[in-house]
């Protein structure tokens, strides 16, 4: 297969034209420009400028082995040294570091560094004294509380390896694969109208797996619920605390964390995160692209099971020694769709990352703000959204109501942090054209292929890829798998990591990622991403949500389906509103869609993080059998997305969807 020829000049991968070039600040040209060209002086100067060092490195980059590309080869550092104990040790440790705010405990907690210095040095202590030491493994298995990020942190603290699992049905999986020396828990987690048990569910987990850990470290919620511990296995929270330890030094290749990816088009595959380039990158983006000061109170509204609630709850907003809001609870139900609004008048939030799902759960129940309206939104000067798609409608509702830039970004677990977005902290103009995901980061030499592998036209939908080596805080390996690393995200286009996305580059440089590549259906030849279709179907005034997948179809090969959410209170009949939808496919898309499939469904299955399950819904339909995720969000809305699927002839023949009601 041809491979693209690259550019003697970055500016050639972000071109620059009159009408345009107000928006390719000199700032982010400056930089973006020296980090593909002088990526050892760039990411160098950084290094020693954001991070604290143990040991200074020998070499900055060392791509000699590739993929398996190196950063700060022969430094030495300690991740939890770098987010709490230089704060406190510069007079600091006063500072709120987090806010766990939980409308579904009616609490609020305000976690200073001190306090983090305290518990994380003393768990650390008790850690080692059950006998973890640098480079083992410890699984953590808990919801969304400060316990938590003290977890990860002092694991870190001793040079271990923390893998935070998300999901009940896999975490037997998890212990078996990372092997686990200690596994540290909460005994529940709390949802709306319900309690998770999340004890019983480790339990059965460690009563399952092949690979049995020394111990269980378990934090009780005993505001929630009072749980008993097993003699044999378990040790309470409080008595796990022992005498502060110090922090253990590691060398800057190696691993962080373990975090599975979400499985939504493949098996879940364990992403290494290398400790240097990691802190470095986290460190430098809160400021360059989300314009935070240390000042400020960041709210990530996400779960620390995802790769942004590592790098954007935990790691980046501590190591820049800012106040970092930990959310328990829901977008509407937490008891009501005011709950954004509140926070950020509460706690006076700057900034906000989250998934554009969120926003449009508050707009389906709330459109005019009845709720919120009463709270100040004064101290928020952007959004950033990520994870998925978001559609035009959704977006300019979010402008209208929060009346700040909503900035789109494109990232992966597998990068730990943004390939693309609009920088603030460069002084971009933050009046993005509509869909984009923003420009390329720095280090990120962005190409779209065709299917033959040559270099797309601008506005020429392709696969994404981008040009070797990776900047810094990427992922090294997959965990004990090499060779699946090296097959999955580089054999296709050699020299190139192949991101397995679908989108398009504008004569600007603007990146547009339309879907997983899995998700282009292909038309009679034509290739038409699933987004196009649902950003037409959610103009609709009725639609508030909406999910479009392709199905079989002999003559066509493949036909797109449509399952849609309404808005509340709509009344109008399934028949008449798919005549509409059909209609309006006809007007934005054209007849090239062969647009005839729409049913309408009570909710849409999503992961927590906000990722459509779309490859699930097409293989239901197609009469496959499917096990649900454990990341998705509420198992049981397939009933209802079979019934759908049989009213318009298909799933005839597909066995019941194996549901995963026990899910974090």
């Amino acid at each position: 297969m041809d491979q693209p020829v690259p550019s003697n000049s970055c500016v050639a991968q972000v071109p620059v034209c009159s009408s345009q070039s107000e928006m390719l600040s000199p700032l982010y040209m400056e930089a973006y420009c020296q980090s593909l060209e002088q990526p050892e002086s760039f990411w160098g100067d950084l290094a020693e400028q954001l991070i604290d060092w143990d040991q200074p490195w020998e070499k900055v980059l060392d791509d000699s082995n590739s993929p398996f590309t190196k950063w700060y080869v022969g430094g030495k550092l300690n991740a939890c040294y770098n987010a709490i104990d230089r704060h406190v040790l510069a007079d600091k440790g006063s500072k709120v570091a987090l806010i766990h705010d939980s409308p579904t405990t009616n609490t609020v907690r305000h976690v200073t560094y001190n306090e983090l210095y305290d518990k994380v040095s003393r768990l650390a202590g008790g850690l080692r004294r059950l006998g973890v030491q640098k480079g083992d493994r410890v699984v953590i298995y808990m919801p969304l509380i400060p316990e938590a990020i003290i977890a990860m942190l002092a694991t870190a603290r001793l040079g271990a390896v923390h893998s935070v699992v998300f999901g009940a049905s896999e975490l037997c999986t998890r212990i078996e694969h990372a092997e686990p020396k200690v596994i540290i828990a909460a005994n529940c987690g709390v949802e709306p109208h319900k309690i998770i048990y999340y004890l019983d569910i480790l339990h059965e987990a460690v009563a399952m797996s092949r690979w049995k850990p020394l111990k269980n470290i378990i934090y009780r919620r005993s505001n929630i619920l009072m749980s008993d511990l097993d003699d044999t296995w378990d040790v309470a929270w409080e008595n796990a605390l022992d005498t502060p330890v110090d922090c253990v030094p590691v060398d800057a290749n190696d691993p962080l964390y373990i975090l599975y990816t979400s499985g939504t088009t493949d098996k879940p595959k364990g992403i290494q995160r290398p400790i240097g380039g990691h802190l470095v990158t986290l460190m430098y983006t809160m400021n360059t692209i989300y314009g935070i000061q240390q000042d400020d109170v960041w709210w990530n509204a996400s779960d620390l099971g995802w790769v942004v609630g590592h790098s954007y709850i935990c790691y980046g907003p501590l190591l820049y020694g800012a106040t970092s809001v930990m959310y328990e609870g829901k977008p509407d139900r937490t008891p009501d769709p005011a709950q954004y609004f509140r926070i950020i008048d509460q706690h006076k939030v700057s900034a906000i990352f989250s998934v554009p799902t969120a926003f449009r759960v508050i707009r389906r129940v709330d459109p005019e703000v009845t709720f919120g309206r009463k709270y100040s939104l004064k101290s928020l000067r952007a959004i950033f959204i990520a994870g998925e798609h978001c559609d035009l409608e959704t977006m300019k509702w979010m402008r209208k109501i929060f009346k700040v830039p909503v900035l789109n970004q494109w990232w992966q677990t597998e990068t730990g942090s943004a390939i693309t977005a609009t920088c603030v902290g460069f002084a971009q103009n933050l009046q993005t054209p509509p869909f984009t995901t923003g420009l390329p980061f720095c280090g990120y030499d962005i190409y779209v292929l065709d299917k033959n592998g040559h270099e797309a036209k601008p506005n020429e939908l392709g696969r994404i890829v981008v040009k070797l080596p990776l900047p810094p805080g990427n992922m090294a390996t997959l965990y004990r798998s090499d060779e699946l690393f090296r097959k999955t995200y580089f054999q296709r286009f050699p020299g190139y990591y192949d991101t397995m996305d679908a989108g398009y580059k504008d004569e600007n440089g603007y990146i547009y990622v339309t879907a997983r590549d899995d998700d282009v259906i292909n038309v009679a030849g034509h290739r038409i991403s699933t987004s196009s279709l649902e950003d037409a179907i959610l103009r609709h005034p009725d639609v508030a949500d909406a999910a479009v997948f392709g199905v079989p179809e002999p003559t066509k090969g493949q036909i797109p389906l449509c399952l849609y959410v309404t808005k509340a209170n709509v009344s109008k009949p399934a028949a008449k509103m798919s005549v509409e939808l059909i209609n309006i496919i006809r007007e934005v898309i054209g007849p090239i869609a062969a647009f005839k499939l729409a049913a309408q469904v009570q909710s849409l299955p999503r992961t927590r993080s906000g990722k459509t399950l779309r490859k699930a819904m097409a293989d239901l339909a197609a009469n496959k059998h499917i096990t649900i995720p454990a990341t998705v969000e509420d198992p049981t809305v397939f009933v209802d997305i079979k019934r759908a699927l049989r009213e318009l002839g298909y799933a005839m023949a597909a066995p019941d969807p194996e549901l995963r009601t026990t899910v974090r």
